[in-house]
């Protein structure tokens, strides 16, 4: 009986033995192209690229091959323009209301390849895209590139089937040294005939678009980029410039009918209020690589909202400041991506 045993236990191990081999050595998934872009709330990739004048900037997307082991032979993952996708998140997130729909950015302000080339070994690639930012590139339009890893047999690879992955939605935001989201808790906007400051209109925040490398813009009062009418509104602060020791705001308004102006008394006579600004910096005490930038916006100005109400003009005043702290992580070589948005 006891040999009957052993001959049966062995029976087993030899089995055992036979069957194992590395399996780990072995392609447990499938090896499929993704895009390496984080969307926010909207579905897009916000896209920040440094406004150079008349210049080319250079945005690198990131493209990974997915797996447990890597190819033996190179990858041509090919990329194609995604309009269709567009027009669907389009519709999810703003329904009806076209004007407020992210648009498709036209193909003479960017140039890329068509085929991104991952070597044999590689697992991730980069596909270059030139965008051209010129100041006839309005940033009160929503830009986006939109662009999908196309998915062919033939090819020799899979694209991955989630839309996040196989897709991205890239929101086009050019930056400069003053761009960006400024914190509004002391912007005050006022009706002109509130002549007791009493219950200012607020917003959090007021985000300033890049113009030119020393021009933002942002929309007069409480108007924001989702107002309908927001192009009507804009209001253009340049800063000066670089070495110049003056702290004084260049503030206008391109729109006539805005009657723009500085702020005045009852009589109608300018207060002695000029927009100003100041910036510094320090190194922080927790993180000494990481450099902190801080820049305040004082504005004084009035304007005339001559759409919320057909017919009739309602007369602002605004005063107050717009504050950001923008913060570059030193240890990084390329100036474009120390900002840590």
């Amino acid at each position: 009986m006891k040999n009957i045993y052993y001959l049966f236990l062995g029976m087993v191990v030899a089995i055992c033995c036979v069957s194992c081999n590395n399996e780990w050595e072995d392609e447990q998934y499938l090896h499929m192209a993704s895009f390496k872009a984080n969307v926010n709330a909207q579905g897009v990739t916000t896209t920040y690229v440094r406004y150079k004048p008349g210049g080319v900037v250079q945005y690198k997307l990131p493209i990974i091959i997915s797996g447990s082991t890597v190819s033996d032979r190179p990858l041509n993952i090919q990329i194609a323009l995604d309009p269709d996708t567009l027009a669907v998140l389009n519709q999810n997130v703003y329904g009806h209301r076209q004007e407020l729909y992210f648009q498709q950015l036209p193909n003479q302000y960017y140039n890329m390849s068509e085929t991104v080339e991952i070597p044999a070994g590689e697992t991730t690639g980069v596909l270059p895209i030139d965008f051209k930012l010129t100041e006839d590139l309005d940033q009160a339009d929503k830009w986006v590139l939109p662009l999908q890893i196309v998915d062919d047999p033939s090819l020799g690879y899979k694209a991955n089937p989630r839309k996040y992955f196989r897709r991205a939605m890239l929101r086009l935001l050019p930056f400069n040294d003053y761009s960006g989201t400024y914190d509004a808790a002391q912007y005050l906007i006022h009706f002109k005939t509130d002549v007791d400051n009493k219950e200012p209109f607020t917003v959090s925040e007021q985000r300033a678009f890049v113009v030119d490398d020393r021009t933002v813009f942002i929309y007069a009062g409480t108007r924001d980029i989702d107002y309908l009418d927001r192009k009507l509104y804009k209001i253009f602060i340049r800063f000066p410039e670089e070495g110049n020791d003056t702290k004084q705001l260049e503030v206008w308004a391109e729109n006539d009918e805005l009657n723009f102006g500085p702020l005045t008394d009852a009589d109608g006579k300018p207060l002695a209020f000029q927009s100003n600004f100041s910036m510094y910096s320090e190194m922080d005490e927790l993180k000494p690589y990481l450099k902190k930038i801080f820049i305040t916006m004082n504005l004084y100005y009035e304007f005339d909202d001559y759409t919320t109400v057909p017919g009739k003009r309602i007369r602002y005043k605004v005063q107050g400041s717009l504050s950001m702290q923008r913060n570059l992580n030193t240890l990084i070589p390329d100036e474009d991506q120390q900002v840590q948005w």
